[in-house]
């Protein structure tokens, strides 16, 4: 009795099949470079002293000077103005800090950075959107310390955790919408120090004609309806709200549909401008 046996031909293995599980969505990329580039803002700032110092004693001097010189003309006493002036300079130290993201890009591209940039696989515009978001970190380290530090003074306030992180979040939002004018205003103007004054002509008049320092209710009938409308002091009035209570879904509704709409115009604008320069 035989057994025949029927052989097939071996059939060559296949590649091996991964399970390739939950596809993770990849960050654009244009994100992930401004991210690293926002890295190398920071890291900058702290190995600089000169920019330590202007990140952590600036904010001090204003609230010292603000307070202590002109308390007791407008208020009648440094405690009360200190109750009703920390908001508003709070949002002044980072509305004038913003003015420093145009001279530091002034800076950079007249030494050259960004012709080493572009020569980069990086997205075109991730250079802008790294330098605002280094230059946010360090609005919102200035923010911390000045109320951390007018605390000390005396400064009370009854807000909740969740109201503070809206102060936070309202006056870098506000920023965030003032960095891409003067992000605009350094790539048509090349001097670092005429950036700087320029910057000084824009924040002067409306950091001073609003409710940051005083009441509108004081000024002539003229300048109150400039400052009434002005969204320094719409976001002045919010924060003010925000931490000694008061009106704010308004001011803060107002303020953050102004930062939008500056956002709007100006962030495009500022991407040609710097396409066009570079």
């Amino acid at each position: 009795m035989s057994t025949t046996l029927e052989t097939r031909p071996a059939t060559p293995p296949g590649p091996p099949t991964l399970d390739a599980g939950p596809s993770t969505p990849r960050v654009p990329s244009i994100l992930r470079h401004g991210a690293t580039l926002a890295r190398r803002g920071i890291v900058k700032t702290v190995h600089s002293p000169e920019a330590l110092i202007d990140v952590t004693l600036q904010p001090i001097i204003f609230l010292l000077l603000f307070v202590y010189v002109f308390g007791g003309a407008i208020a009648g006493d440094s405690a009360s103005y200190l109750q009703f002036a920390l908001p508003g300079v709070l949002l002044q130290t980072v509305v004038f800090a913003s003015a420093g993201t145009g001279v530091g890009l002034a800076e950079d591209l007249k030494t050259g950075i960004f012709d080493r940039f572009r020569s980069l696989p990086i997205s075109r515009g991730a250079p802008l959107l790294g330098a605002i978001g280094a230059d946010l970190v360090r609005y919102l380290t200035s923010g911390v310390i000045m109320l951390a530090f007018g605390v000390l003074l005396g400064f009370r306030t009854d807000a909740s955790p969740l109201a503070i992180l809206a102060v936070f979040g309202l006056v870098i939002a506000f920023a965030f919408a003032l960095c891409w004018i003067f992000t605009a205003l350094a790539m048509v103007v090349r001097e670092p120090r005429s950036v700087q004054g320029l910057s000084a002509l824009i924040m002067l008049p409306i950091t001073f004609a609003s409710s940051v320092f005083v009441s509108t209710e004081t000024m002539p009938g003229w300048l109150r309806g400039f400052a009434s409308v002005n969204p320094v002091s719409l976001t002045a009035d919010a924060v003010r709200g925000l931490l000694n209570g008061g009106p704010v879904a308004g001011p803060a509704t107002a303020s953050l549909l102004v930062a939008g709409v500056i956002v709007a115009v100006f962030a495009p604008l500022a991407v040609v401008l710097y396409r066009r320069r570079t």
